[in-house]
């Protein structure tokens, strides 16, 4: 297996220049499957905090940079859609959010709304002892005693301190989502109508926009609430 990563065919969510170099960092073993970006990416070309690996190692090691909370095991740890970047010593902190064209961007947040995570809820498991396993969208999954309340679609909003959940927002007409994929990644809307699809298709979602009215899929629309729009907090950089 390859050790290299050709910036012409990184996922088109990875904000890297693609045409500036040959090669880019190869993401390693983690969450976010194949459309996880390095952390190195983030922290060499978007953010401009380092100027190498060796760099990168060594703010990590140093515990100048936290992912959820945690220290990464290393710099080419995949970061993907809500997770969260703490620079303590910087007192910087972003949310990893969809742009516009699904591009992952850096949204300024403040430090209270770092110690969480968003995490939408895939499907939902049985497993041994009666308690059901939530399994969400970056391939982190959590146990509840009771899931009764919780759907796949749904979002959950999970403290990184002790691993519980501090919010849920049901996906359902009416709730506010952001496109993550497809022709209108990056756009926030309500939900005003869910078309279910008969068979094995899709369901369809329309979706009300500031820029008027949308339509796409269930599985491009992630449900969040008014404090993830980033409407009221400075926007971090990306690869532009």
């Amino acid at each position: 297996m390859t050790k290299h990563q050709k910036r012409l065919s990184v996922p088109k969510s990875w904000p890297v220049e693609r045409k500036t170099e040959t090669f880019t960092v190869k993401a390693g073993a983690g969450p976010h499957g194949q459309a996880g970006v390095p952390l190195v990416v983030l922290l060499r070309d978007v953010l401009g905090y380092v100027d190498s690996k060796k760099e990168a190692r060594y703010a990590i090691e140093r515990g100048s940079v936290l992912v959820n909370g945690d220290s990464p095991s290393d710099e080419q740890r995949p970061i993907g859609m809500f997770d969260i970047l703490s620079f303590p010593e910087r007192d910087e902190y972003y949310r990893v959010f969809p742009d516009e064209g699904g591009r992952l961007a850096l949204t300024a947040i403040d430090e209270d709304a770092a110690g969480s995570k968003l995490a939408k809820i895939e499907d939902k498991t049985q497993v041994a002892g009666e308690r059901t396993q939530l399994n969400f969208h970056d391939g982190g999954n959590l146990l509840v005693d009771d899931a009764s309340e919780y759907d796949a679609k749904d979002s959950v909003v999970v403290s990184n301190d002790d691993n519980e959940i501090v919010a849920h927002f049901p996906y359902e007409e009416g709730c506010l989502v952001t496109a993550v994929r497809g022709t209108h990644a990056g756009d926030v809307g309500e939900v005003t109508d869910i078309e279910v699809t008969p068979g094995s298709g899709s369901n369809g979602v329309i979706v009300e926009g500031e820029d008027g009215t949308f339509e796409t899929v269930e599985e491009y629309v992630v449900v969040i609430d008014e404090n993830f729009t980033g409407d009221d907090e400075a926007s971090g950089g990306d690869a532009e």
